[in-house]
């Protein structure tokens, strides 16, 4: 995009008013990136990280397209230009704005079935990085099977008491709030009687205790609900009709777990890496073995940003994206495991280190994110799950079939 080029007689040159447009991008970032945070400004809340939030929403970099009442940038949706910001974050490296369980999974499930009171209470502080949340979603015995969830809420008056459990909740620690699921209606079928609640962490009755992953750290938390008294005002949509609203949030969920914005600029990465790196003086990008693969990649890469262009106009449409939303998930995170799996490789020894020492590179990143990533292959529906909805739904194959229980 940005060259001239032609398909079948068609002109795909940018306008001038998107030439220009991306010129204004690039110059934005290029003479903002100081205002940046770095690796060295840490937590979800550190005040750089906010301030370059406020920034990137401000110049409609981000949020863009949710109005100003509540705290987005306001502007008419546009693909072309949508993509111009996504291509010219990667190109420079820069920072890419904020995102995350709230808001790139709860804002715009609000967005469309909150309360006027919810939007106005929460899409702001959310987009502005203010207010962190976290999701209740799985459990020990639902987790591929999210339906057969078993944390209940009764009611009592104007609140519902909870109790129960939640399991593999990313920042739960930090979070201020939490969007969770509960069956309030123990009687119905395992699709209904569920709800969908928001309501603050602080809440006495929660504890929430780490569980250390793959990386060596506690990006995940076991959460304990006991007698917690929540207000029936923080239900969405309405009550027993949660599944509804659940399958609006997975489907961001799976959109920002197969961002291609991310995975392109994590590509960008791998791509300068292998530029700077060397082995016996020979740049590995110039190793023919490894060039193939990144190369390979890369096709991968291009084919998920048309993807993405296809989900983005279905969207601006009303439609539904069919088969085209059902492969993001599945395709985003495993090609996010091949990219750190490709810079281990390339690393060679050094490629295996892990930790500290000084001839770490990337800080590790590229090690710890090889090993999340497998994380999240599993997580938010494991490949095999996405396999399995993608075959039935999107390409009307016969259902799985259940296998016979035996007395």
């Amino acid at each position: 995009m940005g060259k001239a080029a032609e398909i079948d007689g068609m002109d795909l040159t940018l306008s001038p008013e998107y030439t220009a447009f991306r010129d204004h991008v690039a110059k934005l970032l290029e003479e903002n990136a100081h205002l940046a945070p770095g690796p060295e400004d840490k937590g979800l809340k550190h005040p750089k990280r906010l301030a370059w939030q406020k920034f990137l929403i401000g110049e409609g970099l981000t949020a863009r397209t949710i109005p100003e009442e509540y705290g987005g940038y306001g502007a008419e949706p546009d693909i072309l230009k949508s993509r111009i910001i996504a291509e010219e974050f990667a190109r420079s490296g820069v920072p890419r704005p904020l995102a995350g369980q709230g808001i790139s999974m709860l804002v715009p499930t609000l967005l469309e079935l909150g309360t006027p009171e919810q939007k106005e209470k929460y899409i702001r502080p959310t987009l502005h990085g203010e207010m962190i949340w976290c999701q209740g979603y799985s459990e020990p015995g639902a987790g591929s099977d999210l339906a057969s969830l078993q944390t209940k809420a009764v009611e009592d008056g104007d609140d519902y008491v909870i109790n129960g459990q939640k399991i593999w909740t990313s920042t739960a620690r930090q979070a201020d709030m939490i969007f969770c699921l509960v069956r309030t209606d123990p009687d119905a079928k395992k699709h209904h009687g569920i709800t969908y609640i928001l309501f603050p962490m602080d809440t006495p009755g929660i504890e929430v205790r780490p569980l250390v992953d793959m990386t060596g750290s506690a990006n995940f938390n076991e959460v304990f609900f006991t007698d917690v008294r929540v207000p029936k005002s923080g239900v969405v949509f309405e009550p027993n009709k949660g599944w509804q609203v659940a399958n609006a949030t997975l489907t961001h969920e799976r959109g920002m777990l197969g961002d291609p914005n991310a995975t392109k600029a994590r590509f960008v990465e791998l791509v300068e890496l292998m530029k700077r790196e060397t082995v016996n003086g020979e740049r590995l990008i110039d190793n023919p073995l490894l060039r193939d693969r990144l190369m390979a990649l890369q096709a991968e890469v291009y084919a998920m940003q048309a993807n993405g262009l296809r989900i983005m106009t279905s969207r601006l449409k009303k439609e539904s994206a069919g088969l085209a939303g059902l492969v993001v998930k599945l395709q985003g995170c495993e090609l996010n495991h091949q990219i750190a799996g490709l810079a281990i490789d390339a690393l060679g020894e050094l490629g295996v280190l892990y930790g500290e020492g000084e001839h770490l590179r990337s800080e590790g990143s590229w090690q710890w994110r090889y090993m999340y990533d497998l994380g999240l292959i599993i997580g938010g529906g494991t490949a095999q799950i996405q396999k399995n909805i993608i075959s039935e739904r999107g390409l009307d194959m016969p259902r799985e079939p259940k296998p016979t229980v035996r007395a």
